[in-house]
């Protein structure tokens, strides 16, 4: 499908205008965006606007990391989408001419719909050009990064509060693959904030002078969303460390537990052992009461290592 629209030099702003009568208008402007096109649409990228073969050798493989490139009459820039489902990166192709801006685009993409409402309902905005066009695209890109991040965020402290010895298990399965998110995100957030910064730059780009206030804006949402990354990264790690140490307290208490009941038992079994063997002369065994004073022995000898116990302090460590 091919959307058009664009502003006449009689200031009459039309759209959904047929594509083979481009030329024949007299513009100040127009935005030509190729959604989802088949091979016979995607093919008048050459046909009808002659663009580099770079270029196009570029936009139609997928994926690209987000780049800039200059060529004459016009600079191609690669952007990235990213999708709320699977937090897969969405090639997003822009050709920026003196008076024109050409989207081309495999998957149908909501910041492109939202950036054609919001010029065809202003007509402010039309005054503005083709570049208000590429401003807006770019901010709606960019606007849709933060919803994602931000139910990162709320799901992390969520972790964070319910964390306990019984969900550790859960919890870390959770936080390694919200690591990996986070990981998708900085592989496309962090070069589409090199992409702003080469533009803001750039000497070749001459509207950047007049429009910096807004490009800048953009570049600083990219600056706060590559923040937000790295300290949910960090945060991650952090519980990720308190899990380890749930996990390694948790081993700490059994291993004390263990050893507890096995330093009483130890006595008991060598002096259950003693008295097991089949020796015939073992005073003892012939004793009348010799029993009663082996049990009353073995009884004495526990009560005493559980008291020592407990004055040293294990089960209070035991506890925690």
């Amino acid at each position: 499908m091919i959307r058009t629209m664009g502003l006449t030099k009689e200031d009459e702003f039309i759209y959904d205008f047929p594509i083979d009568e481009i030329f024949e208008i007299a513009w100040q402007w127009y935005w030509v965006d190729f959604d989802q096109p088949d091979a016979e649409e995607a093919e008048l990228l050459y046909s009808l606007f002659n663009f580099h073969p770079l270029s196009l050798e570029d936009c139609f493989e997928r994926i690209q990391r987000p780049k800039l490139d200059h060529y004459e009459g016009y600079t191609f820039f690669s952007l990235h989408s990213i999708c709320h489902e699977d937090l897969n990166a969405e090639e997003l192709n822009l050709f920026l001419g003196d008076h024109f801006v050409v989207s081309f685009h495999y998957t149908h993409l909501q910041e492109i719909d939202k950036a054609r409402e919001m010029i065809m309902q202003t007509s402010n905005k039309w005054e503005r050009g083709h570049v208000h066009v590429t401003y807006e695209i770019l901010d709606q890109i960019v606007d849709q990064y933060f919803p994602i991040l931000y139910n990162i965020e709320d799901h992390l402290d969520e972790i964070e509060e319910k964390l306990s010895p019984t969900t550790v298990q859960l919890s870390m399965d959770y936080v390694f693959e919200v690591r990996g998110d986070l990981l998708r995100l900085r592989r496309t957030i962090f070069p589409m904030r090199e992409l702003l910064y080469r533009m803001l730059e750039s000497k070749r780009l001459s509207f950047i002078p007049h429009e910096q206030m807004y490009f800048s804006d953009i570049y600083d949402h990219l600056i706060r969303l590559s923040e937000m990354i790295e300290s949910n990264r960090q945060l991650t790690s952090d519980i990720r460390d308190s899990q380890l140490s749930i996990n390694s307290n948790q081993m700490n208490s059994v291993m004390m537990t263990l050893t507890i009941i096995s330093s009483i038992f130890i006595p008991l079994t060598f002096i259950a052992g003693v008295y097991g063997m089949n020796f015939d002369r073992m005073p003892e065994l012939h004793l009348r009461y010799g029993y009663p004073i082996v049990l009353a022995v073995m009884l004495i000898i526990g009560i005493a290592m559980i008291a020592w116990f407990t004055y040293k302090g294990w089960f209070r460590i035991n506890k925690t």
